[in-house]
């Protein structure tokens, strides 16, 4: 089972506290599950566009702008330390968890965050 401790998701090649490579890692097999699973393609379509919401289409016209990866890395360390809290394992299923790791882990990868 994954546990969702700190070194759990940090690359040696990230500074302390950025997880998105741990949970790209981590999640992106989950990615593979989109060509047989349409629920969990729209699942995670949602969690991704509350993402986009909460991290960067604000004001009155809703533009979207440029995921910014500190904003992401920051929303993403508070989630798994709430997950770290109350002791969640990652199951064989989709829970909410699950979908909202799987947004993030396509968030980074659409967004091309990890590249230099």
């Amino acid at each position: 089972m994954f546990a969702t401790s700190d070194e759990s998701f940090r690359s040696p090649d990230e500074p302390a506290g950025c997880p998105l490579p741990g949970i790209v890692t981590a999640f992106t097999p989950r990615l593979a599950e989109f060509a047989f699973e349409p629920g969990f393609v729209a699942a995670v379509d949602q969690h991704a566009a509350m993402l986009r919401e909460l991290l960067y289409a604000q004001g009155p016209e809703l533009a979207a702008r440029p995921l910014d990866r500190a904003d992401l890395s920051d929303y993403a360390q508070g989630f798994l330390d709430a997950l770290t809290e109350i002791g969640w394992r990652e199951p064989v299923g989709h829970d909410y968890a699950v979908l909202r790791l799987t947004a993030i882990c396509w968030l980074v990868r659409e967004q091309r965050l990890l590249e230099v």
